[in-house]
């Protein structure tokens, strides 16, 4: 839509001209493309030590496990990756990094796993690529929260740094020690990533410019493409760790289905309420996923179709609620992490505590060890999460913060933020034709 006006303000000539300010223009990429050759070749050398393990795959459905890996996969490259575009400058930054975050982890996770769990004899198959998605998850939820606000190089070293921490965590802590009951990573995967993630956003400071850390229309609607493959196949995400064929993996599948279900509708009808009788794009793009943030460690328990609604019900409630009055700023937190993994996957946990004490005991679940494992894992993800961001600090942030031009080579039609400084030099005297578009809204997350 457009329209004709004549301008006296310079602010606003500036913004209509397209002046860039201080904080925008392009960075090198440093040292960035030296150590990710340098990373691979390293994961090259440990991959030779490793083999393929092919005892089970006569017994195993490997199209089922394949099927599930593809489901989980696409959650990693289009629903997070997508999701992460209502940035209205950092799109590709989105896309791209979460394409290289994938590429990378997943070959990480799977061997820093495998070596701490066999040591150097490395024996893989399906399930060590559906591992590996599963812990880059949890690094997709930490670059949720510091997206827009590094560079390549701090990227890679997190990714690196994180799975670590995340693989110690769950085997070490959760998995050999207490053997927590977690198939679909409530506890594992988003309770670690989204304070992990939020306290390396403390420690790493918020960016120096915040003028493009917002929406646009049509970033908007690319984020819903994210939200819209990550709410399909989240029964994947779920289930995939479970046998297929069993009554927990049916179980489980349903559970997750209706939990997202309820959660969606309750998104839709509380906005209202909160919004001053309006709808809102970050609820939706968001919030509609909480049901199966927290329905994912209890996922293959019995409850019944009115256990994961409920479940779902209150997840939606715990997550609209946040994203409509966050609790964090927009300025440590970009993307909401905690409004849509951390308190809804906490929620999920205290879940995985009662419930089986509301169905008089569940065999292989101890209510007191799954509730010693979220505490610990809020507390070690925590303490990582600090240091890595005062190691990311020490690397170097971006000056033009969320903006794909620091790193990327753009289109000119790029939303750039505005240098009010030039304002007074411009002729404020013209009659000016612009679009509606041309100065973007800020959408706080």
């Amino acid at each position: 839509i457009f329209a004709a006006q004549v301008s006296s303000d310079p602010i606003e000539v500036a913004k209509m001209s397209g002046a860039l300010s201080a904080s925008s223009g392009k960075s090198s990429t440093g040292a960035f493309g030296s150590l990710a050759l340098g990373t691979q070749v390293l994961i090259l050398g440990l991959l030779s030590k490793a083999d393929y393990d092919t005892s089970a795959m006569k017994r195993l459905d490997s199209s089922s496990i394949y099927n599930f890996y593809v489901g989980v996969a696409l959650m990693m490259f289009v629903g997070f990756g997508y999701l992460m575009t209502f940035l209205k400058s950092y799109g590709l930054g989105a896309v791209g990094f979460t394409m290289f975050i994938t590429c990378l982890g997943v070959q990480w996770a799977v061997i820093v796993e495998n070596l701490m769990v066999d040591g150097m004899a490395m024996k893989l198959d399906f399930m060590d690529l559906l591992n590996g998605n599963f812990a880059v998850a949890a690094v997709l939820i930490s670059f949720g929260g510091l997206i827009g606000k590094t560079s390549p190089t701090q990227l890679l070293v997190l990714t690196l740094v994180e799975l670590v921490c995340y693989c110690g965590n769950k085997v070490f802590f959760l998995t050999g020690l207490l053997d927590l009951a977690d198939c679909g990573g409530t506890i594992i995967i988003h309770v670690f990533g989204a304070y992990f993630g939020l306290a390396a956003c403390y420690t790493l400071g918020p960016a120096g410019n915040e003028t493009l850390n917002g929406s646009s229309y049509n970033s908007d609607l690319f984020s819903l493409i994210g939200t819209v493959f990550l709410w399909l196949f989240w029964p994947s995400f779920v289930a995939g760790g479970l046998p297929a064929g069993t009554d927990g993996h049916g179980i489980a599948l349903l559970n997750t289905v209706i939990a997202l279900l309820a959660s969606g509708v309750v998104t839709f009808g509380l906005m209202p309420f909160l919004s001053k009788n309006r709808l809102g794009t970050v609820p939706v793009q968001n919030a509609t996923l909480a049901g199966g943030v927290s329905i994912g460690a209890t996922a293959n328990l019995p409850m019944g179709p009115f256990g994961a609604a409920a479940i779902g019900y209150l997840a939606g409630v715990i997550s609209c609620v946040g994203f409509c009055n966050p609790l964090i700023e927009s300025k440590y937190d970009t993307c909401g992490i905690n409004n849509l993994h951390g308190m809804p996957g906490i929620f999920g946990g205290l879940v995985s505590v009662a419930l089986p004490i509301m169905l008089g005991g569940v065999p292989g679940i101890k209510p007191s060890n799954q509730l010693i494992g979220l505490l610990g894992t809020l507390a070690f993800s925590c303490f990582s999460g600090a240091i890595t961001g005062m190691l990311l600090q020490s690397i170097g942030s971006p000056t033009a913060a969320f903006n794909d031009a620091s790193f990327w080579d753009c289109a000119d039609d790029m939303p750039q933020p505005v240098d009010e400084s030039a304002a007074p030099l411009l002729d404020t005297g013209i009659r000016t034709v612009y679009c509606c578009s041309a100065v973007e809204a800020k959408t706080p997350r």
